[in-house]
């Protein structure tokens, strides 16, 4: 079983998460009931959705994580998921993402914002060739 597989059990057992289809079309996703929250790619690279409001308050910290990559006007966060520590953290912050979402609905007529499988995330040296 791979780390994100892991994660994603472990999502889906939350009570304001479903499985859902990803808007990007690839992998598997997760939702609440006002907007996606996860996008699973790999199996290892999972994108959360952050918010850019989150993304702007926590940039000093989620910058430092070797784990997680940022897109410049991105809505996610790019998580890879390596050990249990970065399973921790995934679902520390799939908890913020479900607090920036809360009380605010995806617009039915507009489509979500994309999440970073569309920008080709470039990992690290030490996570290339992955995912």
């Amino acid at each position: 079983m791979t780390t994100a597989s892991r994660a994603l059990a472990q999502l889906a057992a939350w009570p304001d998460l479903t499985e859902a289809r990803p808007s990007c079309g690839t992998g598997r996703a997760l939702r609440s009931a006002t907007a996606e929250i996860a996008h699973f790619h790999s199996g290892r690279l999972v994108d959360l959705h952050l918010s850019t409001r989150m993304i702007q308050h926590f940039e000093s910290h989620l910058s430092d994580s070797s784990a997680i990559r940022l897109v410049p006007g991105s809505h996610w966060a790019t998580i890879s998921l390596e050990c249990d520590s970065d399973i921790d953290l995934l679902m520390t912050l799939a908890s913020v993402a479900l607090q920036a979402h809360q009380g605010r609905p995806d617009h039915d007529d507009a489509p979500p914002p994309p999440c970073n499988g569309h920008f080709g995330v470039v990992l690290a040296p030490e996570h290339a060739g992955e995912g």
